[in-house]
C-alpha cells in the first residue's frame, strides 16, 4: 500500500490506516484484525486512551508486541476518567498529559509513541502549557511527534501558529466537506497533514449504506441522504464502487496523508484495503462528487 509522509516528520504512514475504536473488546478478534492489517501493508494504527476505558490500547499493545517496528502508532490524550464516576472530564493540563502518557505506554506495551494527539481542545485551554507538555515529551523520547484531533477551526489555527504539530485529525468525507472551507488550505500552507477519520460516514457511503439511514447526518436529512446515495451509486456504477469513491475522496486532496476507517471484521478490513488499492479519482469524478454533495460550513464549535 502507498505510504505518505506525515507533515514534515520522518513518519511515512499507509494511505489507509486502521481506526481501532471499532475493534470491540475481545482479544482474539481484535488481534487478528490488527495482524491482518499489518499483513496487508497497513502500518498506521490509531487508538486513544478513552476508547473502552483503556481496553483498546491494551488490545493494540498485545497485537503489536512482537511487531512494534512495523507500526506507526498513534494514540490520544486529554479526556480524563475519574475513578468511580461515569464519563470523563476535559483536562489538557501539562500535569495530566505527562502522567497519562505513562499509562498509555504501559497499556500499549511500548516505550515510545510515534504520534500523540491532543484529543480535542478549546480556546479556553492554556494552550501554551499544553504545547509545553508535548514538547517535553518529545525531548524525553516518550513521543516522536504530536498533533491535534479536532473539528474546531479556531483551535486548529492556534496550534498551527503556535506549535510544531505535524498532523490534524478531523472528520472528512463526501458528506462532511467542512475541512475544505479553510482547514485544508491552512494545513497545506504550513506543511501539516490531515488524517481523515470517518471517510465512510458511519457506513452510509458504502454499497449497503441505504440500510444505515436511520437519522439525519450533519445538514443532510434522511431523505437527502437516500437521494445522494442513489445518485452517487448510479454515477460510480461500472467504473468503481461507492466505497472506493468514498475512501479515495479525502485522499484526492494533497494535505491528506491518510484515511482511517474502522473495521470490526477481517472481511470489512479487506474490502476497505482493496478499495484503497483501486485507481485514484479522476478530476472529472471529483467534480461530479462535489456537484452532488454539499460543501458544508462550520456553524458551531468554531
Amino acid at each position: 500500500m502507498n505510504k505518505n509522509r506525515l507533515g514534515q516528520s520522518e513518519l511515512y504512514v499507509s494511505a489507509m490506516g486502521l481506526g481501532c475504536m471499532s475493534l470491540g473488546t475481545g482479544e482474539a478478534a481484535a488481534v487478528s484484525i490488527i495482524h491482518e492489517a499489518l499483513d496487508l501493508g497497513i502500518n498506521f494504527l490509531d487508538t486513544a486512551d478513552l476508547y473502552d476505558e483503556g481496553r483498546n490500547e491494551e488490545l493494540v499493545g498485545t497485537a503489536i508486541r512482537h511487531r512494534r517496528g512495523d507500526v506507526i502508532l498513534a494514540t490520544k490524550v486529554g479526556n480524563r476518567r475519574i475513578p468511580g464516576k461515569e464519563g470523563w472530564s476535559w483536562d489538557p493540563s501539562k500535569a495530566y498529559i505527562k502522567s497519562a502518557v505513562h499509562e498509555s505506554l504501559r497499556r500499549l506495551q511500548t516505550d515510545y509513541i510515534d504520534l500523540y494527539h491532543l484529543h480535542g481542545g478549546t480556546l479556553e485551554d492554556n494552550i501554551d502549557e499544553t504545547i509545553e507538555a508535548f514538547e517535553e515529551l518529545k525531548q524525553e523520547g516518550l513521543i516522536r511527534y504530536y498533533g491535534i484531533s479536532s473539528i474546531r477551526p479556531n483551535v486548529i489555527r492556534e496550534y498551527v501558529q503556535r506549535s510544531s504539530i505535524v498532523s490534524v485529525m478531523s472528520q472528512y468525507s463526501i458528506l462532511d466537506r467542512r475541512p475544505e472551507e479553510d482547514i485544508l488550505p491552512l494545513l497545506e500552507q504550513h506543511g501539516i497533514s490531515l488524517i481523515a477519520r470517518g471517510p465512510l460516514a458511519r457506513g452510509i457511503l458504502t454499497e449497503n449504506g441505504r440500510a444505515k439511514l436511520k437519522q439525519d447526518y450533519l445538514d443532510y436529512s434522511v431523505q437527502e441522504l437516500a437521494g445522494l446515495h442513489d445518485q452517487l451509486t448510479q454515477q460510480t456504477s461500472g467504473s468503481r464502487t461507492l466505497t472506493q469513491a468514498a475512501l479515495h475522496y479525502p485522499l484526492a486532496h494533497s494535505p491528506v496523508a491518510a484515511i482511517i476507517p474502522g473495521a470490526s471484521s477481517i472481511e470489512q478490513l479487506r474490502l476497505n484495503a482493496a478499495a484503497v488499492e483501486s485507481a485514484p479519482l479522476s478530476p472529472q469524478e471529483l467534480e461530479t462528487i462535489r456537484k452532488a454533495s454539499k460543501a458544508n460550513v462550520y456553524t458551531a464549535h468554531r
